[in-house]
């Protein structure tokens, strides 16, 4: 997402968070074009590797480690169950609970979406040359402090 001209952006052009709104929009375009064939999402694609990685993963869990609300990992299993790649299966000593697991579709389906996501991936790092790899370990520290910092107890500064 490039700036659009004539347009005064204000305090967001120097906000690190906005730029990364503006990276992270890009990024999802390419990935869109790269994944075009099958109308995969980031999101989508992300649920199918994490039920892929954990068979028996509970919806609960899956919604965890996404970051996701419940009624959000419910839409995208339900999703992913109606395209035949991911199913529920009840959870071994719990009647009451299921597990996700992967179809032997979904799991060809996942073997075609890596290859194209993985060669998306190394063209976006290729283009940055050497900072491709600074600029992967600097996110990955970036999101290490926030979630840090998210879980810290915080005050409201109109507390004082």
């Amino acid at each position: 997402m490039l700036p659009v001209p004539g347009v005064d952006y204000g305090v967001l052009d120097s906000l690190l968070g906005y730029t990364l709104r503006r990276a992270q929009n890009a990024l999802y375009l390419d990935f869109f074009r790269a994944t075009a064939a099958w109308d995969v999402s980031p999101q989508r694609f992300a649920a199918l590797v994490f039920i892929a990685r954990n068979p028996g993963l509970r919806q609960g869990l899956l919604a965890q480690a996404m970051g996701l609300h419940r009624s959000g990992a419910l839409r995208l299993t339900d999703w992913l169950t109606d395209k035949g790649w991911a199913e529920r299966r009840d959870a071994p000593g719990d009647a009451r609970a299921w597990g996700l697991h992967l179809t032997p579709a979904g799991k060809r389906r996942l073997v075609q979406l890596e290859a194209a996501v993985a060669a998306h991936d190394r063209a976006l790092l290729a283009a940055l040359g050497d900072q491709g790899a600074t600029l992967k370990a600097s996110l990955e520290s970036l999101a290490g402090i926030a979630t840090a910092q998210s879980i810290a107890p915080t005050t409201n500064p109109g507390d004082n």
